[in-house]
């Protein structure tokens, strides 16, 4: 069959975009294959699909904690770390790497109590240490009774969850109560991993969400989009200042917006307790972890590659996820701070 010659340009010109788009990717034929943070798992499990999709690219996540996924970069098993408890600038410095955040997310407390509906209970920062310590036993103790008038408490002893894990997530709440409490601060303090008082420990964000809902009486702690995602019952809490608020994305999002990521050096910063009407008070930041020179720098591109299309890319899917994205302006940053070559970062339409 002839072809006319509008038809014959029209091949031209996609044989020229699939050329270009080609130049502009990174091409490596191996997996590159990540550790690290339960936290941000949902939504690098669906960023690394739709990268696949757009760009040929594997990568592979293995949800193991933030502790594990740390020692794995260490030790150069993986492309790249993840953690929700960044690391300082001098052990950045001291391993040539280089970390920034990727997503935020709110940490939630989680119930198992009879009778008791999603966001129907109010804690306070106080009240959850004092939980967490195992000064207050029993669901119907007095101080949970006088915030929370008009709802019957159940007589029920209180089941303490915590992760098992080494847990960026755990960092986050620690550092919380910490901040809330001066006897927590004191006592067990902040840390991925720390000697608990009183409880059970599940791991990873999974393991302490099935605790507590094979535990009546159960109270844990866990990434927002794990309770969504199982339909667990979660709380309200009394903030900064002194307001009662809901878990939601924007609720973590009043959080967020507090944070100067500008001034703060190698991104690593605390969104706890932000001083903001409509914050919800445990929140915290996700980060990648990776070297800023590599053996391969094919791999190196593809990674800088990677995380910036994510960036751009990935936000409405990590927000149908219930996280809350990067803001925009703080991604140039993010770029800069990689100190990526110019054609690592080409935008990649998907491949139909």
């Amino acid at each position: 069959m002839k072809r006319t010659l509008a038809q014959l340009m029209w091949c031209a010109c996609v044989g020229l975009i699939a050329m270009t788009a080609t130049a502009q990717e990174p091409q490596t034929k191996e997996t590159l294959n990540g550790a690290g943070a339960s936290f941000p798992a949902p939504a690098y499990t669906r960023w690394m699909l739709d990268y696949n999709r757009a760009t040929g690219i594997k990568l592979n996540y293995q949800s193991v904690g933030s502790s594990a996924g740390i020692q794995q970069i260490k030790a150069k098993t993986v492309d790249f770390g993840a953690s929700d408890d960044p690391l300082s600038d001098t052990e950045l410095n001291a391993n040539g790497m280089v970390q920034f955040p990727t997503l935020i997310g709110g940490v939630v407390p989680i119930l198992n109590l009879p009778g008791i509906k999603a966001n129907e209970l109010t804690l306070s920062g106080d009240i959850l240490g004092k939980i967490y310590l195992g000064k207050i036993k029993r669901w119907n103790d007095r101080n949970i009774r006088r915030l929370n008038p008009g709802i019957k408490l159940p007589d029920l002893p209180i089941h303490v969850v915590y992760r098992a894990d080494g847990s960026g997530t755990t960092a986050i709440f620690t550092d919380y109560l910490s901040k809330v409490s001066a006897e927590w601060k004191d006592g067990p303090g902040k840390g991925k991993s720390i000697r608990w008082p009183v409880g059970a420990g599940g791991q990873k964000n999974p393991g302490v969400a099935n605790l507590v809902l094979q535990t009546e009486g159960g109270i844990g702690y866990v990434e927002y989009a794990y309770a969504e995602a199982q339909n667990i019952v979660t709380c309200k809490l009394k903030n900064a200042k002194g307001k009662i608020v809901a878990p939601e994305v924007k609720s973590f999002t009043a959080a967020a917006s507090a944070i100067d990521w500008e001034k703060s050096k190698n991104f690593n910063v605390s969104i706890n307790n932000i001083e903001n009407e409509d914050a919800w008070p445990i929140v915290g930041a996700s980060y990648i972890i990776i070297y800023r020179k590599n053996a391969s720098e094919v791999k190196l591109r593809t990674l800088q590659h990677f995380w910036i299309w994510c960036l751009k890319n990935g936000r409405e899917a990590a927000e149908e996820l219930h996280y809350v994205t990067i803001p925009e302006k703080v991604i140039p940053i993010i770029e800069e701070h990689l100190h990526p070559t110019p054609s690592a970062l080409q935008d990649v339409n998907p491949r139909n």
